[in-house]
């Protein structure tokens, strides 16, 4: 058993879709089960809208969750801790009850006069320690009958574990191997809060426990906390699962982690989908939106096999992969612990590889939205499309280029510019372009070889300038574009009258 648990406090970074998706093959592989746990304790930071946007990045690469014993709603309905809260509060006590924690009364004001008392006696990292907590406010320092005081009186505190003062913590983490800490190095965690809800700490070993996680795969970030949760476990006398933390992905120049804002300053994505910022008061949209990969035109597979490549070694020299490879071929063991750098270039290629490999019909139906945006519902009949998809898919590297790339075969005026052509546009261009206007005026075939043919034909004749002087400006003039698919293609998919017309008007327009 293994599980998710992102918390809901924005859109949903790379890196976390790459820890869904080492989890869900690892699950898949072994026949386990996978359970998403929104981990939403800390309700300061909540941002609405971030859980719904979750479940439909994973939903899009095709990340599936299983119904776990502690969940309701269906097989795909998020389990939430700020459902639970009850049930943290009984575990809190119970390692009060058995000595591992304590309640502390101290006042944020009192914090902050520890903090500053033990800088000026020279730690320059003050914590609630072993040391500390012995003059502070809490039930370990207090007198019995204060403590028992304050708790009647309703006075606020918080619960704390109690950090052995001298103990080696170790643990064996199947990415890094033996991890060795030592406890005089951390400090009392608050396990509660005071207003009853539990900190991460807690609930998640709560949940891991109850949940019967056996596994639990998470990013590096989270390898300074798994001392203080291998002491929980200890605490509570259950066993610890086995624990993989997965390494950061890296900003292409490797220099430090890849963060939400670098995609947008570097011309590439982090998010799986769009993010449209709230306003941090009122939840309300802001014009702020951060781009994510759907709707910059990738598909999830392609998306998803990029993914699994950074940070995990199938073997050998295998990139591509659908997610049944995957799953089958997925391994822990071969997941690296140094952070990867991101290629932006890694990505398109991806992309234009499933692209290529995806039938016509199913990428026109991906793209038919955008083209009902772009050009309206009146699009050109079905057998059309298809043989424009097809003239386009080899040469795009993502699906909003198919637009942008073949605008020719929507556009019914083209606007062309001289300054577009430069020196390509010569004195003898335009009677050059009429000529094989008329040549192909001429051809009895409307098709590509015959559109050729007539054109070399032409060449051979009057040779007025060598031909590939002339097939820039006969690109433009036909489409409005200096680049895209073969130009007698392109002109076969537009037809006789489209294609003269295209070429006097815009010959007419440079003059």
């Amino acid at each position: 058993m293994v599980r998710f648990a992102p918390s809901p406090t924005g859109a949903l970074h790379i890196g976390g879709v790459r820890t869904a998706l080492y989890n869900f093959l690892f699950a898949r592989h072994h026949g386990g089960k996978l359970i998403l746990r929104i981990e939403d304790t800390d309700q300061t930071r909540y941002v609405p809208g971030a859980e719904a946007y979750i479940v439909e990045a994973l939903n899009w690469v095709g990340i599936t969750f299983d119904e776990g014993p502690h969940l309701t709603g269906g097989p795909h309905a998020p389990y939430r801790q700020s459902e639970r809260k009850p049930l943290y509060r009984q575990y809190a006590e119970q390692l009060v009850a058995s000595g591992h924690a304590y309640y502390a009364f101290d006042t944020s004001e009192e914090l902050d006069q520890m903090k500053t008392r033990m800088q000026a006696a020279g730690h320059k990292s003050p914590q609630y320690n072993a040391i500390s907590r012995e003059y502070m406010k809490n039930s370990l320092a207090l007198p019995q009958d204060e403590v028992q005081r304050r708790l009647q009186a309703g006075d606020p505190y918080v619960i704390r574990m109690k950090i052995p003062r001298k103990e080696e913590v170790r643990f064996h983490d199947v990415v890094r191997g033996w991890v060795v800490v030592h406890s005089s190095t951390l400090d009392d965690k608050v396990l509660l809060k005071s207003d009853g809800m539990p900190t991460y700490h807690l609930a998640n070993i709560v949940d891991d426990h109850l949940m019967e996680v056996t596994h639990v795969i998470r990013g590096e970030e989270w390898l300074p906390s798994t001392p203080l949760h291998v002491l929980l476990y200890q605490a509570f006398g259950w066993e610890a699962p086995t624990f993989a933390h997965l390494a950061l992905l890296l900003r292409p120049d490797g220099e430090g982690k890849l963060s939400k804002r670098d995609g947008d300053a570097l011309g590439f994505p982090v998010f799986p989908l769009n993010w449209t910022v709230p306003n941090p008061k009122t939840g309300e949209p802001t014009d702020e939106v951060w781009s994510g990969y759907r709707e910059a035109g990738y598909l999830p597979e392609a998306f998803i096999n990029f993914l699994a490549l950074l940070g995990w070694n199938p073997g050998g020299d295998l990139e591509i992969m659908s997610m049944d490879d995957m799953i089958r071929l997925f391994s822990l063991e071969r997941v690296g612990k140094a952070g990867v750098k991101f290629d932006k270039n890694k990505a398109e290629w991806f992309n234009q590889h499933y692209i290529r490999l995806k039938p016509d019909a199913d990428l026109l139906a991906t793209i038919r939205p955008q083209l009902e945006k772009e050009v309206g519902p009146a699009l050109p009949d079905e057998a059309t499309l298809l043989r424009w998809v097809a003239l386009l898919k080899d040469r795009v590297h993502n699906l909003k280029e198919f637009y942008t790339a073949g605008r020719w075969l929507f556009d019914t005026e083209l606007n062309v510019k001289p300054e577009t052509l430069g020196n390509k546009w010569q004195p003898a261009t335009p009677e050059v372009l009429l000529g094989i206007a008329a040549a192909w005026e001429a051809c009895p075939t409307w098709e590509a070889a015959a559109l050729e043919a007539a054109t070399q034909a032409y060449f051979a004749t009057e040779r007025p300038m060598a031909l590939n002087k002339v097939l820039l400006p006969l690109r433009y003039c036909l489409t409005g574009l200096t680049f895209g698919p073969a130009i007698y293609s392109i002109a076969e998919l537009l037809g006789r009258e489209r294609t003269l017309h295209n070429l006097r008007t815009s010959v007419e327009q440079l003059g």
